[in-house]
């Protein structure tokens, strides 16, 4: 890299305490990308030209080393997470026995443990001669050596044949689809005891499972604001809805159609306030919210306020402790090795169904009958 006139004289004098505050090739090219970083500096201005992207303050970087003749190299990352993510750019250079990375951004030395080195050097990630729009994603997950996969890679003689049609034999991304499909049922189990052995009531019956689901983006705590504010609003548009004497339709369009603006606000907002947590509120099943607003409304109008209240408070409840228990890492594991195991909740599902016996609410219900057959 070669620069000539007002550039190389911004180089050269950013160069000069770089130079001063280094002992090595480690904490030159750290110091280097501080100064780059710096942009109140006038060199940095000048030598950015208004480009302030990390590509663009990476060329910098190797600009300036590239006049002192300390070799650097760009290096593309991804992270070990299974999340939706694009490659992160970090810079490295050999000092002669190791290979030292450092973060652009900040000049940090060394490569976290979670970062994988993907490719290095300028180019693109994919180049395509005839096409256009290229898209790549890149799916991850974490997985424990299983017996049944350590059987697989250990033992030559071992029938791979039943192995190859385990869940483990699908692409990554769908296998993290099946891991949440895999524990509904088990969420469903969760509101059936709740509903049938305890009496919890809840608004539908499996609308606690679906607003569990969405809790796996959203966090409980973060999940249950959320869900009470859109209730709220929604609760409010319905009671104004009711005086236009509406058919239900077209109320419930106009309702669906409010949560989605709703939806859309608390997105922007929460992206301009820093909350990136928020922008999950998104996942939340809009059709379930329209209903909950529709139903809760109606419980309202013919059971009171309190009672629908109670119903909100309990679906909220049944919601949270399914995804409590849908979110237990071992529970998650274990179901997705051995599917089967959903067969055996079946059949628990089914003796549950047989049953006509009292459920633990209606022993405090009656209980007055208790009282007046001992006075008698």
């Amino acid at each position: 890299m070669t620069v000539e006139g007002p550039e190389k004289i911004a180089a050269e004098a950013l160069l000069a305490p770089i130079r001063q505050h280094s002992a090595d090739v480690e904490t030159f090219i750290t110091e280097a990308i501080k100064r780059v970083n710096n942009l109140n500096d006038d060199n940095v201005k000048l030598l950015l030209a208004g480009d302030t992207s990390a590509s663009n303050k990476a060329r910098i970087t190797e600009l300036l080393l590239s006049i002192a003749h300390v070799p650097l190299e760009k290096a593309h990352t991804i992270r070990l997470d299974a999340e939706q993510q694009t490659p992160e750019l970090w810079l490295r250079s050999f000092n002669g026995k190791e290979w030292l990375y450092f973060n652009p951004d900040t000049g940090e030395a060394g490569l976290p443990d979670d970062r994988l080195l993907w490719w290095t050097g300028e180019d693109a990630l994919v180049s395509v001669e005839g096409g256009k729009k290229v898209q790549v994603t890149f799916s991850l997950n974490n997985s424990e050596m299983n017996a049944m996969r350590l059987a697989k890679l250990t033992d030559a003689s071992t029938d791979s044949d039943f192995l190859a049609y385990s869940l483990y034999g699908l692409p990554l991304q769908t296998q993290q689809t099946f891991m949440v499909m895999v524990m509904i049922p088990i969420g469903v189990l969760v509101i059936l005891i709740l509903r049938n052995l305890i009496g919890l009531q809840t608004l539908g019956t499996f609308t606690p499972v679906l607003i569990a689901l969405a809790f796996r983006e959203t966090q409980l705590g973060f999940g249950i604001i959320l869900f009470t504010v859109i209730t709220a609003l929604g609760l409010s548009l319905r009671s104004y809805l009711e005086h236009l004497k509406l058919q239900m339709l077209p109320r419930l369009s106009v309702v669906l159609t409010f949560v989605v603006v709703l939806i859309a606000a608390i997105s922007l907002f929460s992206h301009k306030l820093g909350l990136e947590r928020g922008l999950s509120v998104a996942l939340f099943p809009m059709v379930i919210l329209t209903m909950t607003i529709e139903r809760l409304s109606i419980t309202w109008e013919e059971r009171g306020g309190s009672h629908a209240m109670k119903v909100a408070i309990g679906t909220l409840f049944a919601a949270s402790l399914a995804h409590l228990i849908m979110s237990v890492p071992e529970l998650t594991y274990f179901v997705f090795t051995f599917p089967a195991v959903l067969l055996i909740l079946v059949g628990f599902m089914l003796a549950m169904g047989r049953y006509r016996g009292y459920r633990l609410t209606e022993l405090v219900r009656f209980k007055a009958f208790l009282k007046e057959e001992k006075t008698k």
